[in-house]
This record gives structure tokens, C-alpha cells and sequence, in this order.
């Protein structure tokens, strides 16, 4: 009896492990995310005029303006990516970024590849942990959480 118990003990020690990496795959998936959606945005305003072709005759979003569009997707674009950098508001950067992704989908599904299909699946999946179980100590928010 003695010897299962200090069996279990050491076990369940050893399970707890990859809890101390998880800082460092939030970060990770914080840093991959902002780097994909940073690019995007920083690519919409080298080209001012192409985006708004793109949002107004290829993309079809739905219920709004096509120019307003492009204006909110690319300050999305531009603006949630710090956020995930630096960690601040987090939740809130992923849930724009994961309505921003979404809506990419639904208005350009039709020109989408398999694998431009499957990486923004991949992108509203890593958005998703960011968004439900993301509670990083290597963040602002943690930092703001402690003090509030």
C-alpha cells in the first residue's frame, strides 16, 4: 500500500510537467498567430487600391459596405496582432481575430484552396484555445489580473 502510494505520488508530480510549459505555448501560439494576421494586413496597406478591388469585386462580405470593410479588416489586422505580442486584452484579440477569420471564410469560400481552407481552419482553432483556455503568466493580462 505504502509502495502505491509513493508510486502515485511520484506519478501524478511527473504528470504535472507540461503544466509548466504551457506560458510558453501560449506565447508561442500568441507570436505565430499576430505574425500571420500582422503580414496580412501589413500586405492590404502596400497596396491601398488592390485591397479595395479585392473587397469590393472578389470578397463578399456580408452586411457591410465593401470600403468600410476593408478599412475594419485591416485595422483589425494591424491592431489585434499587438495585442496578442504583448499579451494585453488577449481574449478580446482572439475573438476579433477569430470573427475576422471567419468572415475571410464565409466571404471568400468559393476561391479558397483545400489548404488555404485548412490553414484558416488551423488559425480558428489556435484562436479558439487563445480565446477559452488561454491564461498565460507571460502576459499583461496576467500582470493587470494580479493588480485588479
Amino acid at each position: 500500500m505504502i509502495l502505491l502510494k509513493r508510486t502515485l505520488r511520484h506519478y501524478y508530480s511527473a504528470a504535472r510537467w507540461p503544466e509548466h510549459l504551457a506560458p510558453l505555448l501560449d506565447v508561442f501560439i500568441r507570436l505565430l498567430l499576430a505574425d500571420a494576421f500582422f503580414k496580412s494586413g501589413l500586405t492590404k496597406i502596400k497596396n491601398w487600391d488592390s485591397t479595395l478591388f479585392l473587397f469590393s469585386d472578389v470578397y463578399q462580405v456580408p452586411l457591410l459596405n465593401p470600403e468600410l470593410a476593408a478599412y475594419m479588416g485591416t485595422g483589425a489586422e494591424l491592431a489585434l496582432p499587438v495585442l496578442l505580442i504583448i499579451g494585453l486584452f488577449t481574449r478580446f484579440a482572439a475573438a476579433g481575430l477569430f470573427i475576422l477569420n471567419g468572415v475571410a471564410v464565409i466571404s471568400y469560400y468559393s476561391e479558397l484552396s483545400e489548404a488555404g481552407l485548412n490553414q484558416h481552419l488551423y488559425w480558428g482553432i489556435l484562436l479558439a484555445v487563445l480565446l477559452v483556455i488561454s491564461r498565460s503568466r507571460w502576459a499583461l493580462d496576467s500582470l493587470l489580473e494580479k493588480r485588479i
